[in-house]
């Protein structure tokens, strides 16, 4: 009786002060005169069903019900909800951005070199550290990012494993979940698919399904988005954003902000998956001087140009096409803001692209998964969680890759995934139809 004194309590006082008592009154005995102690869902069910016998009256008891709702949320909700990411005071989003440093002895050097010299730092600093997985040892992945770490530090630390993604993911929950702070390296991003169930099932989960007591902080590392063949080039982040709830999902434009992610998730004991740039490394990036100290948070976007007609959102290689678009939008009179969002999981904590659409009042979505993917995820967080829609002039819309998976060779790239014409032609459309004087059809 103890669950269901207080609602019944606050019903009744509701129902004597209502002109429809008669139908509360047979809500209220369906929870008085049960047999047993009513759930939970029964209580709160009860009570949210009398409210809407309440409609467009106004009493003191009527308002005692609904804040007695309110706060029983407050109270049960977080015992089946808590802990889907960690709720301690120095969780990820905590961690403080520390910018990439520059003077005059800063060279330009393959991007891939900038990853081997932080991981070479971090496998020095952190001896828990281990970092595994198809080709990482002997060669030093097939990128070179981890090019001599197995001749310096040992097989022990830097280890080539079989072509077996499921079992790489699962010796690496475990290490994690026994001190270790293990790396575990899935060749493509292609090839996650391979392991996916257990990162969904097993990893992504550990948190949540133990009620915080128990932890897995396994960084998954990966490459992909845009390059060339149907089974290096997937970009297919809608389903991993869905899928993998409880982890970090992390997309940095370059490797820069790659070094930033793995230094900033080495400060803290959660699941990631940092998908780096698989067009990326023989780009050539700057070295900074403060490398191994660099940070990149988490939940955080970043306005990398600012305009004033239209919101360009992107991630990954696709931000590249889309700031080499924006210059050519220029040229022809289009000011347009461009923010990356660095990490989809979680998304945008700050709400700054809601900021940046008060001011466009335009906004497109660019990436090169498939329809309704990672880029209607974007916008359905930004329309209904951020309330973007009350700013805008013009239709939110999306520019993504084909259906199908991106066709072989430069010539399937370029018909399968946006491309910079593609970006223009999209943003000058939308200027048209806002300006038709000023930006006559194409």
């Amino acid at each position: 009786m103890r669950n269901r004194k207080k609602p019944l309590t606050l019903i009744n006082n509701a129902a004597e002060q209502s002109a429809n008592k008669v139908f509360i009154d047979t809500i209220s005995s369906a929870i008085s005169y049960a047999r047993k102690e009513p759930l939970r869902r029964e209580i709160i069910g009860a009570a949210r069903k009398t409210l809407r016998y309440l409609i467009g009256e106004n009493s003191v008891e009527k308002k005692q019900l609904k804040d007695w709702i309110e706060n029983y949320f407050e109270l049960i909700e977080p015992k089946y909800s808590a802990h889907l990411y960690s709720e301690a005071s120095d969780n990820a989003s905590t961690i403080q951005e520390v910018k990439p440093i520059y003077d005059g002895s800063s060279e330009d050097v393959d991007a891939r070199i900038l990853l081997r010299d932080n991981f070479d730092a971090i496998l020095t600093k952190y001896p828990e550290v281990v970092i595994f997985g198809e080709d990482s040892g002997t060669i030093g992945d097939v990128n070179q990012g981890l090019e001599g770490l197995q001749s310096k530090f040992g097989e022990d630390r830097v280890t080539d494993t079989g072509i077996r993604e499921a079992t790489i993911l699962g010796q690496g929950i475990g290490m994690s979940m026994r001190g270790l702070r293990p790396i575990a390296e899935i060749q493509y991003l292609d090839y996650i698919l391979y392991c996916l169930q257990i990162m969904s099932d097993d990893l992504a989960t550990v948190r949540y399904r133990t009620n915080g007591k128990q932890k897995a902080p396994l960084i998954v590392r990966t490459r992909g988005h845009r390059l060339e063949g149907i089974w290096h080039s997937g970009s297919q982040m809608g389903g991993l954003i869905h899928l993998l709830r409880g982890m970090f999902i992390l997309v940095p434009r370059n490797m820069t902000k790659a070094v930033g992610f793995y230094n900033t998730l080495l400060k803290t004991d959660e699941p990631a998956l940092v998908i780096e740039c698989l067009n990326g490394y023989r780009l050539k990036e700057k070295m900074p001087i403060n490398l191994n100290e660099i940070s990149t948070p988490i939940g955080v976007v970043e306005t990398v140009k600012n305009g004033t007609d239209i919101t360009l959102v992107s991630y990954g290689s696709t931000l590249r096409i889309v700031q080499e678009a924006s210059v050519e939008l220029q040229e022809v009179g289009i000011s347009t803001e461009v923010i990356d969002v660095q990490s989809l999981l979680p998304l945008d904590l700050n709400h700054d692209i809601v900021k940046s659409i008060a001011k466009t009042n335009r906004l497109l979505v660019i990436d090169e998964d498939v329809p309704g993917g990672a880029s209607s995820f974007i916008m359905q967080h930004i329309l209904d969680i951020q309330n973007g829609y009350q700013y805008l002039d013009s239709k939110p819309q999306t520019l993504t890759a084909k259906q199908h998976r991106p066709a072989y060779g430069t010539d399937g790239d370029y018909f399968s995934k946006p491309q910079i014409e593609d970006v223009f032609e999209k943003v000058y459309d939308i200027m048209n139809e806002v300006d038709p004087k000023d930006f006559p059809k194409m």
